[in-house]
């Protein structure tokens, strides 16, 4: 009898720098934290690298054009979070177009807050992703309960 492999979701999320800001989404009737503020964000498709998803994900959600070299991978964080994750944290500081909410029906604010004031609900992990980065700490651990 073999056991069958595991497997787990992979999500890319972009950090839009600019000024010392970050673009900031609330999440909106979509079942998961609803009412908090994540960032542009989606799970990789298969077949794509997690630059390419990058790419595929902010035209599809923010309407801007990004190439690969305009992604800087910064972080990883393998998460539990009900399910096991494995995300991957991207910083993007140039873009072609005008940034626009195309996903009005999953978020309901779209905005620039100031990478050291952000609002108190921003999603537990992606507060920690952005801490992450602006310590340059490229991996972390998140959800897992310590071991005794």
């Amino acid at each position: 009898m073999s056991k069958e492999r595991f497997h787990a979701p992979v999500t890319i999320h972009l950090f839009f720098i600019k000024n010392e800001e970050i673009l900031l989404l609330r999440r909106y009737n979509t079942g998961y934290e609803d009412g908090n503020y994540s960032v542009v964000a989606g799970h990789l498709d298969g077949g794509e690298t997690v630059k390419e998803a990058a790419i595929r994900e902010v035209k599809e959600e923010a309407g801007v054009n990004v190439t690969e070299k305009n992604v800087e991978i910064v972080g990883v964080m393998h998460r539990k979070a009900g399910d096991e994750r494995v995300d991957f944290f991207a910083v993007v500081k140039d873009w072609n177009g005008e940034i626009q909410n195309l996903e009005p029906h999953k978020c309901d604010d779209l905005r620039f807050f100031p990478l050291n004031n952000l609002p108190s609900n921003v999603i537990p992990y992606i507060s920690r992703a952005i801490e992450n980065y602006k310590e340059n700490r490229w991996f972390d651990s998140f959800g897992w309960q310590e071991k005794k």
